[in-house]
């Protein structure tokens, strides 16, 4: 059966259809195919493709400078700062700038309308990853959101979804439904049904879907399964398999590679409508590609070591490992928290985060009223005063109102995380003694 084009994007942002293809993308593209007949042995009066239309000089073969490999190589394996080989610089530089980190969506500005006088709305989560609102609010896009049902898992509600919807429909005109599975911050994992569900509503009320599965190698729950969202709805069948829009989002920068500071990451469409997709790879060469070392860790993602490959033994017991790591993690922490009065925490089925909740006493909150500050940050400022501790405030994320957390990372030693339950439990125990 053919697929049914009867996409949500027909009309695009008018600022894009002003942007004209780049000449230089088909000439690449003509020279890879020019190189790929080469090598299977098509005659040309050449032996090989020299490009020279790009500003890469190394691609040129200039060689590349000595320290600067020498400091990238000791940053993605630090034991080289205990080899002799390496000058003292090097290590110094490298040292640096293993201290210092820092962290859009391109798939937004493909629908997002500033422009007129209803602006585009995208079905949030409530709580979720507060860099996705922020892109959508600087696109000039509208946050509907609609909250996860805390009491039974951080569930997704269609019922909930719908009031949202509804809501919404009389300020701005909702195109998509965006999705975290697994959740960050609630480590919720979604199961079949629940997917099903989604996407059902989604064509129903004609809304693309957004589905943000960057911890899909991170589920620690044994009863729980990560299921995508293009293989449930291919499974489901038409009309949905062929109508639903998708654009599924990956990253090196999450789950067991954890590579943050490299940036890399990928979105796979489904369902998109041709035209649209033009637009969309015209849209994506408007911008300059990720850094060269996104890219490479980026294909290892796609393209790990197998069974019989050297390298696999050695991969794969890193992952078991980190796996068994995070495993112990969950259930120390879901055992920690659950024993301390006035905190509690929905089962953590995948991430990398705890979202416990802080059941505050009224004075409490009076006091951090008086201070000028959600709750919950007052919480975190008092115990990163008081304990060392540095944690997230919940209201970062997202909450229904009257309710207040703390997001923990979770992804560490088991030593570390000890400690840190060391001292979130001292501080809150003392913290009861005063507040409660």
């Amino acid at each position: 059966m053919q697929p049914i084009w009867m996409s949500l994007l027909r009309e695009v942002s008018p600022r894009l259809w002003s942007i004209r293809s780049s000449e230089q993308v088909a000439l690449a593209k003509r020279a890879a195919q020019i190189t790929a007949e080469l090598q299977q042995g098509v005659k040309k009066p050449y032996k090989d493709v020299i490009d020279v239309s790009w500003g890469d000089a190394h691609r040129g073969g200039l060689k590349p400078l000595t320290f600067v490999r020498q400091v990238i190589a000791s940053c993605l394996y630090p034991s080289l700062l205990n080899s002799e080989s390496l000058p003292i610089d090097v290590q110094q530089k490298a040292q640096n700038l293993l201290g210092v980190c820092e962290g859009g969506s391109m798939v937004l500005k493909l629908f997002v309308q500033t422009e007129g006088s209803v602006r585009t709305g995208v079905l949030v989560p409530v709580p979720s990853y507060p860099y996705f609102n922020m892109a959508l609010s600087m696109l000039g896009g509208v946050m509907v959101p609609y909250y996860l049902d805390e009491e039974h898992g951080w569930d997704v509600k269609v019922d909930e979804l719908r009031r949202a919807l509804h809501a919404a429909r009389g300020h701005c005109n909702p195109m998509a439904l965006y999705i975290t599975n697994p959740g960050n911050p609630t480590g919720h994992v979604q199961n079949r049904k629940s997917i099903e569900d989604v996407i059902q509503f989604a064509a129903e009320e004609n809304l693309f879907l957004l589905a943000d599965e960057v911890y899909q190698d991170s589920v620690h729950d044994p009863e729980s399964d990560f299921i995508s969202y293009k293989k449930v709805l291919f499974e489901m069948g038409p009309p949905y398999s062929n109508s639903v829009e998708l654009a599924s989002f990956n990253s090196i920068s999450k789950g067991y590679f954890g590579e943050c500071g490299l940036r890399g990451g990928y979105v796979e469409f489904v369902n998109l409508d041709p035209t649209v997709m033009g637009c969309a790879n015209t849209l994506f060469s408007t911008d300059t590609c990720a850094p060269v070392l996104g890219q490479i860790t980026l294909d290892i993602l796609a393209h790990p070591p197998q069974p019989g490959d050297p390298s696999y033994p050695i991969f794969s017991e890193e992952i078991r490992a980190m796996k068994d790591t995070m495993i112990s993690n969950v259930h120390r922490v879901q055992e920690v928290i659950g024993s301390l009065p006035g905190m509690s925490c929905q089962p953590i089925k995948g991430a990398i985060f705890a979202f416990p909740q802080l059941h505050l006493p009224p004075s409490a909150v009076q006091q951090a009223e008086k201070a000028g500050v959600n709750p919950d940050v007052w919480y975190s400022g008092y115990l990163l005063d008081e304990a060392g501790l540095c944690v997230g405030p919940g209201c970062e994320h997202g909450q229904r109102e009257g309710t207040h957390h703390i997001r923990l990372c979770i992804a560490t030693t088991q030593e570390n995380l000890e400690e840190v339950l060391t001292r979130l439990s001292a501080f809150h125990l003392s913290f009861k003694s005063r507040f409660f």
